[in-house]
């Protein structure tokens, strides 16, 4: 069993050649990263959001508790603007930090970063 498979659900992101970010939650990485850049139509597709997109990487993924748990961290990271989802990927702004932001601060410019 690889890394990525030993958890019940994984949060992880993608960049893409153009530098943009996506987020998503899945039980495998490896087939779910597989997927987004197979580009298919039908019931194992990528996200629409990256089709059309190139080079797509995984630039971080993380083991979480359980789907709840998963979804709530994937909404977090999508309000979030892009300069604290990257704040996020140098180690900055933590998972916990992120989790413990009042649902007030929506969308801003100031991530909670240490």
């Amino acid at each position: 069993m690889k890394p990525h498979e030993a958890a019940g659900w994984w949060l992880y992101m993608i960049r893409a050649e153009d530098d943009s970010l996506y987020t998503g939650i899945t039980r495998d990485v490896t087939r779910r990263l597989a997927e987004h850049k197979s580009q298919t139509s039908g019931p194992y597709r990528g996200a629409k959001f990256l089709r059309g997109k190139r080079d797509l990487q995984l630039v971080f993924s993380l083991a979480m508790k359980n789907h709840s748990q998963a979804l709530k961290l994937e909404h977090a990271i999508k309000q979030l603007r892009k300069p604290c989802k990257e704040a996020l990927l140098a180690g900055k702004l933590s998972v916990e930090e992120l989790l413990g932001r009042s649902e007030t601060e929506g969308k801003s410019d100031k991530c909670a970063a240490r």
